[in-house]
């Protein structure tokens, strides 16, 4: 079975997120069997497709598991595995996937970029938790629930040096959401080639510091969106590997933007 590791939501390797990706041939094995290749891959996730049977709403069924859990939705495995079909042949034009979050759709476009198709987080303003700033290692401005798709407390920081500044306490951050903590600021300046600048913290699923999280950014394109007053925005994701998301906010649907490139194929044999 071959495995690939992708490194989406950047044009190079050795940056934006890495998943591994594995096409498979037939319904998915055992949960174990996916959490102990999750756990060996050892990314931020690991997603596992198989091809349905034409006809239906959705061409591939996906899965995605962190090295400990699995999770409900995931952008850059998402990205990452349309990246594998498109490349290898196994799929031309739009993909439908049937995951745990609905029917998700990756278009390709004439440039090599690719666009996911996804809900929008119904954010919900909610007092700043006591505790949350010490934690976190900065004093949040706002705070707002993401929902139950991605499951994290978004909390406004000052200003971009703020989040880049962050060193925060991992494990206390996870009494304060049912994945973690997803820190934003606008950017310092429109010449930066990005509008607003994020960190996320997932503690909760074993990553302390995701490099760059698509189902974060349905979050962060609502949210500034509304601050901003323009639907279409670019979110710079500043994590050491960092990584760029395009985001269109089309009401209840958030279109993600960008690009991908596989840095490493081999055999699974296991």
């Amino acid at each position: 079975m071959r495995i690939r590791i992708v490194d989406a939501f950047t044009d190079r390797p050795f940056a934006g997120n890495p998943a591994g990706v594995l096409l498979l041939d037939d319904d998915f094995p055992d949960d174990d069997w996916l959490r102990d290749v999750a756990m060996e891959v050892n990314h931020a996730e690991t997603a596992f497709a198989h091809r349905l049977p034409e006809g239906g709403e959705a061409d591939w069924a996906l899965r995605w598991f962190t090295p400990v859990t699995e999770v409900a939705m995931c952008g850059h495995a998402t990205l990452a595995t349309a990246h594998v079909l498109h490349t290898t042949g196994a799929h031309e034009g739009p993909v439908r996937f049937a995951t745990r979050s609905g029917v998700l759709i990756a278009t390709p476009a004439a440039d090599g970029s690719l666009t996911l198709d996804f809900p929008t987080a119904p954010l919900t303003r909610t007092a700043i938790p006591a505790g949350v700033a010490g934690a976190l290692g900065a004093e949040p401005v706002a705070a707002f629930d993401t929902g139950p798709n991605v499951g994290d407390l978004l909390v406004e920081l000052a200003d971009e040096k703020t989040v880049r500044g962050l060193s925060p306490d991992h494990k206390a951050l996870g009494a304060y959401s049912a994945r973690g903590i997803i820190a934003t600021a606008r950017a310092e300046g429109p010449a930066r080639g990005y509008d607003y600048v994020s960190r996320c913290f997932f503690p909760n699923v074993g990553i302390d510091e995701d490099p760059v999280t698509g189902s974060a950014h349905t979050a962060l394109a609502p949210h500034w969106s509304a601050r901003l007053g323009r639907d279409d925005l670019t979110g710079l994701q500043a994590s050491r590997r960092t990584g760029l998301v395009r985001t269109a906010l089309r009401g209840e649907r958030t279109w993600l933007t960008g690009r991908a490139v596989t840095v490493i194929e081999g055999e699974l044999r296991a």
